[in-house]
């Protein structure tokens, strides 16, 4: 079977399992991103994430972290939704985390492929990941055409903005690449002169230890009193890089059963977050990917915000 053949069948069995794009790249070194992650780490923008310093080499050449691969196959699945929060002055979570955790749902959808692809294609060694392994996903999927990454560092898709989960197959089969497409970013600045913590400190450079999502997420010692005042109500994750982004325009409602929020989740308010038990913590969050941050790692947040 031709490789352009194989394009197109992947493609489409891709979508048919619930991914809206697909694009592939050549798997090689990557030498512009090597020397911009070893500046990031330089500069200590991963703050206490020490995990971003480990496994430099396999981050920067997925044949070194997967022996064999020839290709990338970049994946988006859409998250986005209009379903909001009740009540305007409750603490705010994350879209992406309103449904089930985004690692378990994608990552078996990208199994039905890869198993899809050995028994319609051939006998294909591989691995799939959903942010789940040292990948430099955005730069795979700008990479391959899927978009590009835009000042606030996240992957814009020109037909359907940002609100995507990017996952990856490295397989030892060789399909001809997608070329990358160009920066539609223009002179637009509205994410960094919206961010509340600066942590946007020049366009496409994002100090990760200043963002609202680090602080409520990957910190586990207390927030910083400085910032006390300046989380805009977010107790888990941060969307407003993207809410104030003129391409989610065009973003489409999600038809994904398995993101929908829990019955509760979006009726709960102030009153209701502040009083949360171990409980309602459980019974709401039991397969979401707020259970990340645990239940004291979320009253913290709740407390910091003082809502209590």
């Amino acid at each position: 079977m031709r490789s352009v053949n194989y394009k197109t069948r992947i493609r489409s069995k891709a979508q048919e399992l619930g991914f809206s794009f697909v694009g592939f790249s050549k798997a090689e070194f990557l030498d512009e991103e090597a020397l911009k992650l070893e500046k990031w780490l330089s500069n200590g923008f991963h703050g206490e994430m020490k995990y971003m310093e480990n496994h430099f080499e396999k981050r920067i050449d997925p044949r070194k972290l997967v022996e064999g691969t020839k290709t990338v196959i970049s994946l988006l699945f859409n998250y986005y939704t209009t379903e909001k929060q009740t009540d305007p002055e409750a603490p705010k979570i994350s879209s992406y985390a309103y449904g089930k955790d985004y690692h378990h749902v994608v990552k078996q959808r990208l199994k039905s492929l890869f198993v899809w692809m050995q028994e319609e294609i051939g006998e294909i060694s591989g691995r799939y990941f959903v942010d789940s392994a040292p990948v430099l996903d955005k730069v795979w999927a700008e990479r391959s055409g899927l978009g590009w990454i835009g000042k606030h560092t996240n992957l814009i898709n020109k037909n359907q903005g940002s609100y995507f989960f990017i996952a990856e197959l490295l397989v030892d089969l060789e399909i001809a690449p997608d070329g990358p497409i160009k920066d539609y970013c223009g002179t637009c600045t509205k994410c960094i002169d919206a961010c509340p913590t600066g942590a946007i400190i020049q366009p496409y450079v994002v100090d990760g230890s200043k963002c609202i999502s680090y602080f409520t997420i990957e910190l586990k010692d207390a927030i910083p009193q400085e910032m006390k005042g300046q989380f805009d109500n977010w107790m888990f994750g941060c969307d407003i890089c993207q809410e104030v982004c003129p391409w989610n325009r065009f973003s489409l409602t999600h038809n994904e059963p398995d993101f929908k929020p829990h019955p509760d989740l979006l009726s709960m308010t102030k009153k209701d977050w502040n009083e949360l038990t171990k409980e309602k913590f459980q019974e709401v969050f039991q397969r979401s990917a707020v259970k990340r941050t645990k239940y004291e790692g979320l009253m913290r947040n709740i407390k910091f915000l003082g809502n209590s």
